[in-house]
This record gives C-alpha cells, structure tokens and sequence, in this order.
C-alpha cells in the first residue's frame, strides 16, 4: 500500500512539473528593443505582454497549491492503518463497507445467455427422478398433498434453513444450508432480504397427467428477493437472484432460468448431485 502512495506521490509531482514548465514556455519574449549586445531589454515589455506574465504566474501558483493539497491528502492515506486480507470463509463478520448496489437487488434485469447457464450439469427428470426415487405418491392431482412414498416420507423435513423457512428431503436442506451460508458470508445485505415462495409440492405439473416436478419430491425451492415475485417465462429476473444462481450452482443445483419457459425462482437439485447423493448413502 505505501508502495502505492510513493507512486502516487511521484506521479502527482512529476504531473505539476510538466505543467508548470508548459506554463513557464507559453510565456511570450520581451518585444523592447534589442542592445548592442544582441538582448532585449527587459524594461522595454509592453504591458500586454507584463499583464499575460502575471497571469501565468497566478496559473502556477495555483497549481502549486493544488499539488501540495494532493500530496498532503495522499500522506494521510498513507498513514492511516491498512487492514489484513480477509475472506468471508475465515471471518464472516467482517465489515467490506457501504454496499454499493443493496438497493438494486430486487431490480428486474434480463437474463444472459440463459440457456447456456447449466451447462455441465442435467436435468433429473420427471422419468429419472420416478425411475430413481418412485412415485412421491400413488394418485396425483393438481393441487398439493401429502408425500406417502414409504423410502422418501422419513428424510422429509420441515425446517428454518437461512432466512427461509422450507419443507424438504434432508440432503436438499442440508445442501441448500452450505448454499445459504456462503451466500451470508460473501453478502449479508442480500442473505437479509432472500425471501421462499415455496418448496415441497407433491402434485402433478399443470396440463400434464401424472408427470411430476422436483418439487413432488422436496428437491426444488423457489426463492425472490423482498416478497417480489419473478414473472414467468419473460427472460428477466431479479439482480438478486443472477447472484443466488452462482452460488447454487457451485452446490450442483440447476437455475430455471435455463429452462426453455424461463423460471428463475426456482433452483433444484441436479441429476449428478442425486446421483453423489446416492452413493453417499445420503438418499
């Protein structure tokens, strides 16, 4: 740091010579006449020309003035106490500052390259997730009911996970715990304001027959920022939620915003995750 401010010094010195010599150089030559030694005399300027020295010279005070309330304004910089480097991971309490953009959360912004945005990662879909789990239940509808399913039943859980309160399989919550908590450590203002719009839903998706979401199985949660839901299908979402997608993709979650009817409330559990879930004896 005090590399830095000796640079700046020198700079800011270098820049206020350069000037003042450009200034010193625009200074017009005496008119008077010339003696007999070839130099002018300098009793004989005229007063325009007197009247242009005394300007620059004004010019060159200022600049001085200017330069030595800079270089005072660095050396206090200088010696005011540089704090260590810190990371949310080993200190999340630590303060970074007047967050610049805590009244932009909540704005609407578009999505980009958004089917691109899970690359690296698949779908668990309807037909994987019955062939992998089973039917959530044996009769579907389409409003929500309980989950019956004698293997998935036990590992449902309702619980306080961050600021949202969610009903879920247990390794989703545990996941979308560690999820919550790097978001707290990087960015407390917007932890502070992730608000749920729900989570288990065991019910068939709307305009199909028996075919079921991630949500049927408590693998899937719809999160906004201040309450305010996202519009369905329009390619835009919340700035909030643009940031939450990093750090649940990190877990090996899928964003719905890539899905082909954009839905970026949402963030499930991927079929890979499911997967390491199960060989962990998790699921």
């Amino acid at each position: 740091m005090r590399v830095i401010i000796g640079i700046i010094i020198v700079a800011i010195a270098l820049l206020a010579a350069g000037l003042i010599w450009f200034v010193i150089q625009s200074i017009p030559p005496g008119d008077g006449p010339t003696t007999a030694a070839g130099r002018q005399g300098g009793a004989a300027v005229d007063s325009a020309a007197r009247i242009d020295i005394e300007v620059l010279r004004k010019q060159i005070e200022v600049l001085q003035d200017e330069v030595r309330s800079l270089s005072d304004q660095v050396r206090s910089l200088a010696s005011q106490p540089v704090p260590q480097a810190q990371t949310p991971g080993n200190n999340p309490a630590i303060n970074f500052g007047p967050n610049a953009i805590i009244d932009t959360y909540a704005q609407v912004v578009l999505i980009a390259q958004r089917r691109s945005i899970n690359e690296g990662m698949q779908v668990a879909t309807p037909t994987f997730l019955e062939g992998f789990l089973g039917r959530p239940r044996e009769t579907l509808n389409d409003t929500c009911q309980p989950m019956t399913n004698p293997d998935l039943k036990p590992m449902l859980k309702v619980e306080q996970v961050g600021p949202v309160r969610v009903q879920m399989l247990q390794p989703a919550l545990d996941s979308l715990g560690r999820v919550l908590e790097n978001v707290r450590a990087a960015d407390q203002d917007l932890y502070d304001r992730i608000n749920t719009a729900g989570s288990l839903c065991v019910r068939q998706i709307r305009g199909t027959v028996g075919r079921v979401s991630s949500h049927s199985f408590g693998l899937a949660v719809d999160l906004n920022i201040d309450g305010q839901l996202d519009t369905l299908g329009d390619g835009k979402t919340q700035l909030g939620l643009t940031i939450l997608a990093d750090f649940f993709r990190e877990e090996g979650w899928i964003w719905g915003a890539g899905f082909t009817r954009e839905d970026s409330m949402h963030f499930e559990v991927s079929r890979e995750l499911l997967e390491q879930w199960r060989e962990d004896g998790k699921i």
